[in-house]
């Protein structure tokens, strides 16, 4: 028996969900578990099923192409660790987080490698038996670094998501086009929000009441990617700014560990610069 999750999204109409658990119905599959979603202002249907039969993956996959509209985008996956390969600079909270979930298996995911513009976060990294590689960019413009980068990359295969651990570079445009909707960062703050040097600091200059953080998919509008995991605590007055960045750090690890599992289980769609998550 094979498990396969089945994402599904097109322009709605009527019959979609009859069509498609008809299908599975009819190829002996069943359905351990199923979602759907209709946004009535763009008119677009969302469905992801997890299902289970003795049918072939393209067998399954071509049987619903012919079933639905010609729009639709259909998706049939093996459940199956994702390939990740993490990017930081110097803060070491959050890929330390992102390392320890690995360690003790939360995360259905092989971390492929660390690639960082520093050397500062090898022993860490190392200690989890997990490559480490400096690319340094000093004296390089963004492109060229970047190029040293994909070197790297690409020496690693196929690779499902890059997560930005708190990596403090802008990614050109190239970059950011070759990995599209599989590049998450995670954000200082609920976003829109403050931007700078210093986000802790302007907080508390401002006297906030809240701070959170934002884990998205990264675009070429800087911190302005699909949105897919936020969330916040409450602060005060008692509070200063170094308190609130301790807290704030806390936040990131929680929020971007779960976006990262929700790309990891193939939740996410992507449009519109938006997500829908089941």
């Amino acid at each position: 028996m094979k498990t396969y999750r089945v994402l599904i999204d097109c322009q709605d109409q009527k019959g979609l969900v009859y069509t498609i658990s008809k299908l599975f119905y009819e190829m002996d599959f069943n359905i351990e578990k199923n979602d759907e979603f209709v946004d009535r202002e763009n008119n677009k249907f969302f469905m992801r099923s997890v299902v289970r039969g003795k049918v072939e993956q393209k067998e399954l996959e071509q049987a619903l192409r012919n079933a639905l509209p010609d729009d639709a985008n259909v998706r049939v996956i093996v459940p199956q660790k994702k390939r990740i390969v993490v990017m930081a600079t110097k803060e070491s909270h959050v890929l330390g987080d992102i390392l320890i979930r690995h360690y003790d298996g939360e995360l259905a995911a092989d971390i492929l490698g660390v690639v960082s513009n520093y050397d500062l976060l090898r022993p860490l990294v190392e200690k989890f038996g997990i490559a480490y590689h400096h690319v340094s960019h000093e004296g390089l413009g963004r492109s060229e670094h970047e190029e040293k980068i994909l070197e790297v990359l690409e020496g690693f295969g196929e690779i499902d998501y890059i997560v930005l651990a708190k990596y403090m570079r802008i990614l050109t445009p190239a970059f950011v086009e070759r990995f599209e909707n599989r590049i998450i960062n995670i954000h200082h703050s609920f976003l829109p929000a403050f931007i700078g040097a210093n986000p802790y600091k302007q907080a508390y200059d401002r006297g906030v009441k809240i701070i959170g953080a934002t884990a998205h998919f990264v675009n070429n509008n800087l911190d302005e990617g699909p949105i897919i995991a936020q969330d916040v605590i409450p602060v005060d007055h008692t509070y200063n700014w170094q308190q609130m960045r301790k807290a704030g750090r806390d936040v990131e690890k929680v929020v971007l560990a779960r976006a990262l599992g929700l790309a990891i289980e193939d939740r996410i769609f992507v449009y519109a610069n938006k997500t829908v998550i089941f």
